[in-house]
């Protein structure tokens, strides 16, 4: 093994190996048994619609995601809908990340540590969960580890005009797919006062962030506007604080074995700020407004992995003296005695059961219990997104409550009548299915016609199929009278 890592050292750059390592693991159970949650459904519903419904739709809801729901609209052109095609663009940015931490720490602490902290990152759990997900937070932290890359470069007085004009459109592009990516320049601008940069640096650094900044402010100061999308985000306790005080430690550790000093470029001048200051001002910005959740800042395992990288550099400076034909064996077997302890939890995370549910399963289910002439309604609204996903296997359901589709109210759920009209309409129809969340993840119902529908079903029909998978359910309701005719 450590020969034909040597081989492939000399043959090869040595940021080949992880990137080829995360395309494997992204690649590995990427369809999750053909599944798809509601999160990644609005991404395939709001990709299959046109530009300019897409713009249209971006005045009332999801503006901070545009630029997504663009790019995979150009692919779903491109190559069709499907789970693939859905999930490959972030496969390919974690592995393009990993790629670019083990640059990293291989010019700021050896071929050992750059290797180790390449091979880490797409092991970390949370980014095994975000590796195969049709959401940006993956192309996020592509670009911050592009965006650090350039910077390290900079500062190893490699550095050029076109370094930093690429960083700050890189960092443009890193907002408007999630402007709190934007809790990137504070870290950077951490390393630069580690480091000491020079003034020069610090100016062309200030202007490349005050350009990227000042790009995105329009975006950001537009989706204050449509901050009812996250009310549901709980506020922050103090057991939300578990995880990061837990990582923290861990970059803390992994800081002090690379001996830090400062004035001196170190992986952990680099990598604790990315780490750190991502993960606090988002704790900061949550006692403001409720806005606590790890993927918003999953670019600052970035930080994580290169500090976890320089441990095991140490590791294997301190063993070579001794045991000079066991030191390079050291990474391998590192990461080999990783994937057997975290193995239960990749395979988690490649089963359709590591989300809280699934659209797909449900519309199979729709297809095999609906009749000619039936009506379906939805509770919430907002699980039409398993018909938008899979149109065909709701051909021939009418839906009763709804008033505008989706795409011409500029929603990702459409705009439904009024209770009253609801409730007229249900009343008219021998057969209703209701295609609702399962009750072991169902919230309690709080909207008006979401009560009436509810009502209606109880008083005056009687269930008679129902069929949960996944997270969903389908529950058959004929008109009380009509029960058991033909």
């Amino acid at each position: 093994m450590a020969r034909l890592m040597s081989v492939l050292r000399r043959r090869l750059p040595m940021w080949v190996i992880p990137l080829l390592w995360t395309l494997a693991l992204g690649l590995w159970g990427i369809s999750r048994q053909n599944s798809v949650w509601r999160d990644e459904a609005a991404t395939w519903q709001v990709a299959r619609r046109s530009a300019g419904d897409i713009w249209h739709m971006l005045g009332q809801v999801d503006a901070v995601h545009g630029l997504y729901y663009l790019l995979m609209h150009v692919l779903f052109e491109c190559f069709g809908p499907g789970v693939i095609v859905l999930r490959l663009p972030s496969v390919l940015a974690v592995a393009a990340a990993a790629a670019c931490v083990t640059v990293i720490g291989q010019r700021l602490a050896g071929a050992r540590a750059g290797l180790a902290a390449g091979l880490a990152l797409g092991l970390l759990p949370t980014v095994q969960f975000y590796l195969q997900e049709g959401r940006p937070y993956a192309l996020v932290m592509a670009g911050s580890a592009i965006s650090t890359l350039l910077l390290v470069t900079v500062l190893q007085g490699n550095g050029r005009a076109v370094h930093w004009a690429v960083y700050g459109g890189v960092v443009l592009v890193c907002a408007l797919l999630n402007w709190l990516s934007l809790l990137l320049l504070p870290a950077h601008w951490t390393t630069l006062m580690w480091a000491k940069a020079e003034r020069i640096v610090w100016a062309r650094w200030s202007v490349a962030a005050a350009a990227a900044t000042a790009g995105v402010l329009p975006l950001i100061l537009f989706s204050r506007t449509q901050s009812a999308q996250v009310s549901w985000i709980p506020p922050l306790t103090w057991h939300m604080l578990i995880a990061p005080a837990v990582l923290l430690a861990i970059g803390g550790l992994g800081a002090l074995l690379d001996r830090p000093r400062e004035g001196r470029l170190s992986v952990a001048a680099v990598g604790l700020p990315l780490l750190a200051v991502p993960q606090l001002g988002l704790v900061g910005l949550s006692l403001i407004q409720p806005l606590f959740l790890d993927r918003y800042v999953l670019f600052s395992m970035l930080g994580l992995t290169l500090l976890i990288g320089a441990a095991i550099g140490a590791a294997v400076r301190a063993v070579r003296p001794r045991f000079p034909r066991a030191a390079p064996w050291l990474v391998p077997v590192i990461v080999g005695v990783a994937v057997g302890a975290l193995l239960p939890q990749s395979l988690a995370k490649r089963s359709p059961a590591s989300r809280v549910d699934d659209v797909l399963s449900v519309a199979v289910n729709v297809r095999q219990l609906k009749k000619a002439g039936d009506a379906v309604i939805f509770i919430p609204a907002a699980r039409r997104d398993t018909e938008l996903v899979s149109p065909d296997a709701f051909a021939g359901l009418r839906d009763i409550a709804l008033a505008r589709t989706p795409t011409a109210s500029g929603t990702l759920k459409g705009e439904e009548a009024d209770p009253k009209r609801i409730r007229a309409a249900m009343l008219e129809q021998r057969r209703i299915l209701l295609v609702t969340d399962a009750p072991d993840v169902a919230r309690p119902i709080s909207a008006k016609r979401d009560i009436v529908k509810n009502a209606v079903l109880r008083e005056d029909f009687t269930v008679v199929a129902d069929s949960q998978v996944r997270g969903r359910r389908v529950t058959v309701y004929e008109r009380r009278g009509h029960a058991g005719r033909a």
